[in-house]
């Protein structure tokens, strides 16, 4: 087969009424090249003359890519490796896909439909080591041609989903990493969405999670609040065309539930609870409109064990009260009590909280997201510690030490320990006089802070002076006016 691009006798031009010039194809008879393309598909794969017909199509291709002519190199070049598609000769493809989209002036259009004419063959090939060839081809094809590059993000994540499924877990995400889909304005907002979720996947399960980070940022969670429901905008002149989404591509819905549910993975890894609560939120918010209770239970009962086991700090408080005013909470009251222990000022007894919470702790392996691991456990103690450390706190401005562990349950070293952990996070103010064994929650106030707490009180007493005199006044007048009537 010869590659070099010798000059063929040129087909016969259509004819004309204004005798139009053949350049650029506007004097080209495409029934003419279509009937003469489908003669020689037919010899091809009746008579085995598959190397004969390629030749010819080839000079066909020189013709009209030298005419520049786009509509019939296109069709010429689809002919091209619709032939060899159709003849199983899955070498010849590969071949002839880098010989065409390396010849002299290859017109982009051209190249383009020949991409996506092969990318419809990959599962057709009949085994793995072929369609592999055939994809990185077309990889190598369509690499640094910014017209293919949402071909060459779909060829690269077929090929690295093949690695995942060979255990190549490292493979895949390498070889996903090297796409940004997020500056491609063409490609769909979903199918962004997703190929960067992918990429948040591999790398999780590779285990890199600082890589998994910096990806999951690219994603704006707002994204999600969008309203599906409204019509898309018609593009207006010169702006760039957005190309439909796969139908393998899930919903703006769905896409918000899997991105979460990485987010939880990522979180659990640095066991950050306020977080991967906030994440159960975001998908009880999309599970919640349905009135399916399988679907949103599980998800309620998960915000209400991370919420506990939450440091305390001002968000931890806010989700913690605004979850208590869901209405169906009711339906869950174990949980709604459980909550509660965490926000009434009252002095937690681990022993007897513990015994009534243990089952449905347990319980939490046999729910979607999975069981709470042992750490758990130990964080809910703790936390337990704090509120009850916080309860003291607000009835007591000083305290010894040895009455402090009796109400905490704890030894005097497990209690020193915990309130000066509470101090150096700045949780609690607090100091303890070790040789006396009293512990203060008195914060110490400068001399700006009295003079002001003086001023305010001064203030509160004058202007209930001033209310005061106003009412008797007012008394007086009333009983006035009462005897000059009698």
């Amino acid at each position: 087969m010869s590659t070099m691009d010798e000059d063929p006798a040129p087909l016969a031009p259509a004819k004309s009424s204004n005798n139009a010039p053949s350049g650029k194809g506007k004097g080209m008879d495409y029934e003419s090249l279509e009937k003469e393309i489908a003669v020689l598909k037919t010899a091809a794969l009746q008579e085995g003359k598959l190397d004969m017909a390629i030749e010819a199509l080839l000079n066909l291709e020189k013709q009209m890519r030298l005419a520049a002519d786009v509509v019939g190199t296109r069709k010429v070049v689809v002919a091209i490796v619709e032939l060899c598609y159709e003849a199983r000769a899955w070498k010849m493809l590969n071949d002839q896909i880098v010989l065409l989209s390396k010849r002299r002036s290859q017109l982009k259009q051209a190249v383009t439909a020949m991409v996506q004419q092969c990318m419809g063959y990959i599962d057709q090939t009949p085994d793995l080591e072929t369609r592999i060839d055939l994809i990185k081809t077309l990889n190598t094809v369509s690499a640094g041609k910014i017209y293919v590059e949402i071909e060459r993000a779909r060829l690269i994540k077929k090929l690295a989903k093949i690695k995942e499924e060979q255990g190549l877990i490292t493979e895949a995400a390498e070889l996903m990493q090297e796409v940004a889909v997020e500056t491609f304005g063409a490609m769909a907002k979903t199918e962004k969405i997703a190929f960067i979720l992918e990429q948040v996947r591999l790398c999780l399960d590779r285990k890199d999670y600082m890589r998994a980070q910096i990806l999951s940022r690219k994603i704006n969670p707002r994204v999600f609040a969008a309203e599906t429901s409204k019509e898309k905008k018609k593009p207006k002149e010169g702006d760039a065309m957005v190309e439909e989404a796969p139908p393998d591509i899930p919903p703006l819905l769905e896409l918000k539930r899997i991105y979460y549910e990485l987010m939880i993975r990522y979180y659990s890894h640095n066991n950050d609870y306020l977080e991967i609560c906030r994440s159960y939120q975001a998908i009880y918010d999309t599970v919640s409109a349905t009135e399916e209770p399988s679907h949103w239970i599980p998800v309620l009962r998960k915000i209400c064990w991370y919420l506990v086991l939450s440091p305390h700090d001002p968000m931890q408080a806010t989700l913690l009260n605004s979850t208590l005013e869901d209405k169906r909470l009711t339906e869950l009251p174990k949980f709604r009590a459980l909550l509660k222990h965490f926000v009434t000022m009252e002095v937690i007894q681990w022993d007897s909280f513990w015994e009534a919470y243990k089952c449905e702790l347990e319980q939490e392996s046999s729910m979607p997201g999975g069981a709470l691991d042992d750490k758990a456990r130990e964080d809910l103690r703790l936390r337990a510690i704090e509120h009850n450390i916080l309860v003291v706190s607000k009835y007591y401005s000083r305290i010894t030490m040895k009455r402090l562990s009796e109400l905490l349950n704890l030894s005097l070293r497990e209690t020193e320990k915990h309130l000066s952990e509470m101090v150096v996070s700045k949780a609690l103010v607090a100091k303890i006089d070790r040789p006396a064994g009293v512990a203060s929650f008195q914060t110490v106030k400068d001399s700006n802070e009295i003079l002001n707490s003086w001023a305010v009180n001064i203030e509160r007493l004058l202007d209930l002076v001033e209310k005061s005199c106003h009412q008797i006044h007012k008394e007086t007048m009333v009983h006035r006016v009462s005897l000059k009537v009698q």
